[in-house]
């Protein structure tokens, strides 16, 4: 991939990220300044340790695409931030060291749903695509292990992914990244659709 398509797909990392950002604003009913986020192209074998280290406890909420693009879509969050959203929304009094329960394993399913929702909006706009997502399916457990999910099912189609790192600002105690896992053919749908 030469560095003009890297730039639109990065483009498209940003266009999503802040369509996700004003999702998760008017969620929580607060101001939220996002960073410039710091998207890559990064091979599988490396994505865990990208993320941070391999055994920390990540919050992550994953979706297949079908429709015009295939592929799987991922967004994770460590354990902290995870947590601050929870309290925000539902006041549960949860502190880091708590286990999720059932109501905290809802919340955050309904929040990547919300949030990989409006990404996917703002892609399927972007691209003038049709981007349908199944039903989220969520999970807690060390980086690694998360990532040996999509890693394993699309490994043999591709062997890099969209990195999109997102910072909420400096008084939303929150970060995450989303992972976008095209099928091959579908990056090159993706690159089409661009005129490139």
């Amino acid at each position: 991939m030469d560095d003009m398509q890297l730039d639109v797909l990065r483009e498209i990392g940003n266009i999503g990220a802040g369509n996700a950002t004003t999702a998760l604003a008017k969620l929580v009913n607060a101001k939220i300044d996002m960073k410039v986020p710091r998207v890559a192209l990064v091979d599988f074998p490396n994505l865990s340790s990208t993320i941070g280290n391999e055994e920390d406890l990540m919050v992550a909420v994953l979706v297949t695409l079908s429709g015009d693009i295939k592929g799987m879509m991922m967004f994770m969050m460590d354990k902290k931030s995870t947590v601050f959203l929870i309290e925000m929304l539902a006041g549960s009094g949860m502190e880091v060291g708590d286990e999720f329960g059932d109501m905290e394993m809802s919340v955050i399913g309904e929040l990547g749903n919300i949030i990989s929702g409006s990404y996917l909006t703002a892609l399927s706009s972007l691209l003038n695509m049709s981007i349908d997502m199944s039903i989220p399916y969520t999970a807690v457990d060390m980086a690694a292990a998360i990532i040996s999910v999509p890693a394993i099912e699309f490994g043999k189609v591709g062997d890099e992914v969209l990195l999109i790192q997102t910072d909420f600002g400096d008084d939303f105690d929150v970060n995450g990244y989303f992972i976008l896992i095209p099928e091959l053919e579908s990056y090159g749908k993706i690159l089409s659709a661009l005129g490139m």
